[in-house]
């Protein structure tokens, strides 16, 4: 395959397009003349852009699946301010005849980084409780293996593979920069909560193609994942060390994970009760409205210089000057 493909993130307004991309998602649907259309959501490496096929059949639909590698020939277009494709032509090919390189989005040498970081400060804590509540995590090399590679959400922020080690080290670093700032707060139990706060995203979101939720996810969702996968690590840390982790150090933690989103409006089951709570659920909230918005910035296709196109998921333009 010609080395000379365009990412994703370059295509611009009204190009015609032949290249390969990997099929995120697929949907036949019907228009209102009855008409069959495939809509595609097109990824590599550096994001993923939806597209259009239009007066098609089941022949068509059925030529290629989920996760294929596919050759689309069509025209860029933009509709309702974003991105779209219109594909004239679609054929799925050999993953040999692609650069793998160019769809791979997980930086493996950036999560050895970043996970060098996250165990030197879990190893950091003077209180041999959580020090020994985070050996236990780091001893499980399955989730470690997961924690590598998830995503942090579906669309919102840190939406990509490694996304949520990310995020989960971003959110540990704010909270040594602002807890030596308040001798009210409990620096260890804090950068704790950090750590744990989404861990059950893990189980709750699948990244094997585009990123969606486990039928786990849907029923049970992150907050009470991560309460369960806590508690498993307390319990084999209990077995080698009995007494070690008090009832009192648990709840706390807990109280950390379930209380984090800040109101019952948008799913914490406890609103912030303590200093560190209350902490966490702002520091993770900036967080995530910062990566959030300059992914906004970062993918937005304005012909305007200084304002992005108005973003109804956050209710305003965003100046980009």
């Amino acid at each position: 395959m010609s080395s000379d493909r365009v990412s994703v993130k370059d295509l611009c307004d009204g190009v015609p397009v032949d290249q390969a991309f990997r099929v995120a998602d697929k949907q036949l649907r019907v228009n209102r003349q009855g008409s069959k259309y495939i809509l595609l959501r097109l990824e590599d490496k550096t994001g993923i852009i939806a597209a259009m096929m239009w007066n098609v059949d089941e022949r068509v639909f059925e030529s290629f699946d989920r996760l294929d590698f596919v050759i689309c020939r069509g025209r860029t277009q933009i509709h309702n301010g974003s991105l779209q494709m219109i594909v004239t032509a679609v054929e799925r090919i050999d993953p040999s005849r692609v650069d793998l390189a160019d769809f791979e989005r997980f930086d493996s040498q950036k999560a050895n980084q970043l996970f060098g970081q996250l165990s030197s400060m879990l190893k950091g804590v003077k209180d041999p409780a959580l020090q020994a509540i985070g050996e236990a995590f780091l001893a499980d090399s399955d989730f470690v293996q997961a924690l590598q590679r998830a995503p942090a959400a579906v669309s919102h922020h840190h939406a990509f593979p490694g996304g949520l080690l990310q995020h989960t080290v971003d959110l540990m670093e704010l909270v040594k920069i602002v807890a030596p700032r308040y001798p009210q707060l409990d620096g260890d139990l804090l950068l704790y909560g950090a750590f744990l706060h989404d861990l059950g995203k893990i189980k709750e979101l699948s990244s094997s193609g585009e990123t969606t939720y486990t039928d786990q996810g849907q029923l049970v969702g992150h907050i009470v994942i991560g309460v369960q996968m806590l508690n498993e690590k307390i319990c084999d840390v209990s077995q080698r060390h009995p007494k070690l982790v008090e009832d009192s150090l648990k709840h706390q933690l807990e109280h950390l994970i379930v209380s984090h989103h800040g109101s019952m409006e948008y799913g914490s089951p406890r609103l912030p009760a303590t200093l560190e709570a209350l902490v966490l659920h702002h520091l993770d909230n900036l967080d995530a409205k910062l990566a959030s918005y300059i992914n906004v910035i970062d993918t937005d296709i304005s012909v305007d210089g200084n304002w992005t196109n108005y973003n109804s998921g956050i209710g305003r333009k965003l100046w980009r000057g």
